[in-house]
Formats: C-alpha cells, sequence, structure tokens
C-alpha cells in the first residue's frame, strides 16, 4: 500500500526545484566584444600615425634629394683650383699696351691731288711700345665724328698724311688722317693690320 505524502502549496517567492534538490548551474556572464574592439580602434589609430610617419620621412627624403641634386652641383669655374703659376702667363707687350696712340684737332691741309677742301683731318701720334716691328699704314685708321659716323681714311688728301712705315719698338711716327667732308672728330681707331688689335684715342 503506497503511502501518500503531504502536498506543500509552492510559495510563488520560492524558485521551483527540480527533483532532487539541486538547482540549474549558474551561467557564466556574457563576455562583449568592447574590449576588442578597444583594442582594434587602438591598433588602427596607432597604425594611422605610423603611416603618415612613414609618408612623411618618404616625401622629406625626396625634398632632400631635390634639393642636394640642384644645390650641390659645383658651379663651373675656370681655372678653379689651380694657383697662380699654373695659369698662362700674360703678354707683357698686351700688358702694357704695345701701341700708344694720341689725337688731336688739326687744319686741313689741301693737297694737289684733293678735289675740294671739303675735308676733316686730325693729327695723330704712334708709339710701338712692343717687342716687334709694328705695320703703320694710313689706311689702318678711321675716324669717328660727334654724330657717331665712321670716317675711312683719304688717301693723298692732305700733304701731312701719316706715312706707310715699319715701325721699330720705341719709335713713333706722326701725321695726319683725313676723311671725307666737314665733321667734327670724336676719336680715332688704329687697327693693326686691319685685323688686328684696335687702338682708339680721342681726339684733343
Amino acid at each position: 500500500m503506497n503511502q501518500q505524502h503531504p502536498h506543500h502549496p509552492h510559495d510563488p517567492n520560492q524558485p521551483a526545484w527540480p527533483p532532487g534538490g539541486y538547482g540549474p548551474p549558474p551561467q557564466p556572464p556574457k563576455k562583449t566584444n568592447v574590449g576588442k574592439v578597444i583594442g582594434l580602434g587602438c591598433a588602427g589609430v596607432i597604425g594611422l600615425v605610423v603611416l603618415i610617419g612613414v609618408i612623411g620621412v618618404a616625401a622629406g627624403g625626396d625634398g632632400d634629394k631635390d634639393d642636394k641634386t640642384t644645390s650641390s652641383a659645383p658651379a663651373t669655374v675656370p681655372d678653379a683650383g689651380r694657383t697662380a703659376d699654373d695659369l698662362p702667363k700674360q703678354d707683357d707687350a698686351k700688358a702694357t699696351s704695345s701701341v700708344t696712340l694720341k689725337a688731336r684737332k688739326t687744319s686741313f691741309s689741301k693737297s694737289i691731288l684733293a678735289s675740294d677742301s671739303n675735308y676733316t683731318s686730325v693729327l695723330v701720334t704712334l708709339t710701338n711700345n712692343g717687342d716687334e716691328p709694328l705695320d703703320v699704314n694710313p689706311l689702318f685708321f678711321t675716324i669717328t665724328d660727334t654724330n657717331g659716323t665712321k670716317h675711312t681714311h683719304e688717301l693723298a688728301a692732305d700733304e701731312q698724311q701719316i706715312d706707310t712705315v715699319k715701325l721699330a719698338p720705341g719709335e713713333n711716327i706722326s701725321g695726319t688722317v683725313t676723311g671725307k667732308a666737314t665733321f667734327t672728330p670724336k676719336y680715332v681707331i688704329f687697327t693693326n693690320g686691319f685685323l688686328g688689335d684696335s687702338y682708339r684715342a680721342n681726339v684733343s
């Protein structure tokens, strides 16, 4: 004969226990991804800063390279690094001017070969200061007037025309150089052999 256990009413404030008297095992707290998100966010920021730094360094490196390319190239200087003894020595005659030319106003002295008196003459004195003979010819002279017009020499127009000679070192010669027309002479130029060095003297 089965015994009847007395029935106890269920208290609603008390948890219902399953048979055996043991309750359910406690559930572990749920893990959130907040830590992972924060970790990934920090890593991303650090990575971005590193990337910006790398780009900046690369850009700075390129800028330095460009600056060195444009500024480090040495300027080309003739005879740079050479001493005075290594340089070619200047010719003494050229250094002191191998020719001295002087010019002054003078009256035109009409020769029998001149067609009229419409000429202008300048008295010149030429001195050879060089070590070699100097060829002198009236055709080696020109006269430039105050208007900038150049006048070539008129052969045999003036009786005092400068002679055609070979001037020895230390010698000098004087004579007239004459241009066609009446004008105010400003300076005279003597060219050594047409294509040689030129020498200028203002007309005083």
